[in-house]
């Protein structure tokens, strides 16, 4: 398998150089030059035994068979649940995907505690060692932080919005005891998390010095490994037709569930769920992108104003043009307003992709009555992709909401809207009594690339 960039410019890649790479030189997220079909008869055993058959076309010889299955059942065997990604039904024609088994209660787990041991495989190989830098709303700098603590040969720096994450999110990165890891609160928002990460990359000189490398969904093996689950329940479901909602800010998740229909997986909806910053559910409402303001909600880890992701399908829907992509987030950046052509929305939104806004009160409300109901205490983020969901659920499609995260990862939340404080798993049980190592930068590339230059170790390129 070979990988393309959405900005057109960058050489083809194998998986590993893409794996390392994160971003293409050019700008943009690379791709699969095709999207592999599912076989006809996919394993019906353990979750492992079908990830390692969903993701084999897209690593393709770059690692041999048996080493990459080893690699996917190391990471699963730290998933509290056996099934990893557990199934369970709510009520009619209504199921939630339990994505939140991994060490650090977020669905960011799933595809985070394999991408680390990929990284950590091929570095071994190949002798080097690289610095990663990226940016979180919450858990994907945690997840990634886990998943390569003990890498030998990875060092990492995580930048988060200081004080817009829960403490559970924050301590969960900031309590991290190992050399290789720094988390550094940034004065801004996500979205000025994001963009100190990509002026980064943008940045040859720099990039190629410090052997830069990204774990967030703009590393394609985030993407590639989170399509496994999507199939995964659909087989749960007895591989008729189902549909998806999923609550999003940075587009990844959901994208990795157009990539499972695209491959054959029998999905007919994908909902997105937004909460008040709601530029995607705009989007589909209106063919038109515009960003606004990021406004702080409940659901943290949603609250984002450009949709990375977004990009990849973009590429799609312009017939793998990447001149034209370049153009229009160019266009995009300089007036913050994207318009799609009515023909493009036509073919490519329409048929697949719907959405909803659902706000911090509504959010309390269905967490409340999902608890008077079930008897269950769901997270934030999970109850706007629960409200999504009923807003377009049709009478025998089962609707399946990804739960992304754990309750007691927003535990203040939960409380307001049921009156109980959910607990920490065992392993995370004095998690809010450990001592905090972290770093506080203003919004500034220079000052966050002379912090990333001075932690790195011997090897990184310093």
């Amino acid at each position: 398998m070979r990988y393309v960039s959405t900005r057109g410019r960058a050489r083809e890649l194998g998986f590993s150089d893409v794996l390392l790479a994160g971003l293409a030189s050019d700008g943009g997220l690379y791709v699969p030059t095709e999207w592999p079909t599912l076989p006809l008869h996919l394993p019906s055993g353990s979750y492992e035994e079908l990830a390692v058959t969903v993701m084999a076309p897209f690593v393709g010889d770059d690692i041999d068979s048996d080493t990459f299955r080893r690699l996917v059942d190391e990471a699963y065997a730290t998933f509290r649940h056996r099934a990893v990604t557990p199934l369970h039904q709510l009520g009619a024609d209504e199921w939630l995907l339990d994505l939140a088994q991994g060490p650090t209660l977020a669905f960011k787990d799933v595809a985070l505690q394999l991408v680390g041991r990929l990284f950590d495989h091929v570095l071994e190989e190949r002798g080097e060692r690289v610095m990663i830098v990226g940016a979180t709303s919450g858990d994907t700098g945690s997840a990634a932080i886990d998943a390569v603590k003990s890498c030998a040969n990875v060092d990492i720096v995580i930048l988060y919005p200081h004080g817009r994450t829960s403490d559970v999110q924050r301590k969960q990165m900031t309590t991290v005891d190992a050399p290789n890891v720094h988390a550094v609160a940034v004065t801004g928002t996500f979205d000025d998390c994001q963009d100190l990460v990509k002026a980064m990359f943008n940045d040859a000189a720099f990039r190629d010095r410090m052997r830069l490398s990204a774990v967030n969904s703009i590393n394609w093996a985030r993407v590639m490994a989170q399509t496994v689950y999507y199939v995964f329940a659909a087989q749960q479901l007895g591989w008729r037709p189902v549909s998806f909602s999923v609550p999003t800010g940075n587009f990844g998740n959901v994208l990795a569930g157009w990539i499972a229909r695209e491959m054959g997986a029998p999905i007919e909806r994908l909902v997105v769920g937004s909460n008040r910053n709601d530029i995607l559910t705009r989007f589909f409402e209106t063919r038109s992108m515009t960003a606004g303001t990021v406004v702080p909600t409940l659901s943290p880890s949603m609250d984002i104003q450009v949709s990375s992701n977004f990009e990849r399908l973009l590429f799609e829907m312009n017939d793998r043009d990447g001149g034209m992509t370049t153009e229009q987030l160019q266009r995009f950046r300089t007036v913050g307003r994207l318009d799609i052509e009515s023909e493009q929305f036509e073919r490519w939104i329409e048929p697949v992709f719907q959405a909803a806004r659902v706000d911090d009160d509504e959010t309390i409300a269905i967490i409340a009555d999902v608890c008077r109901h079930t008897g269950e205490l769901i997270d934030p983020h999970t109850a706007v992709g629960i409200g999504a969901g009923r807003r377009h659920r049709v009478d025998g499609v089962p609707m399946i909401i990804t739960a992304t995260a754990h309750p007691a990862k927003f535990p203040d939340a939960v409380e307001r809207a049921t009156g109980r404080r959910p607990a920490l798993p065992e392993h995370l049980a004095d998690l809010l009594d450990r001592p905090e190592r972290t770093s506080v930068l203003p919004n500034d590339l220079g000052a966050v690339q002379r912090f990333v230059a001075s932690v790195a170790r011997e090897g990184s390129g310093r």
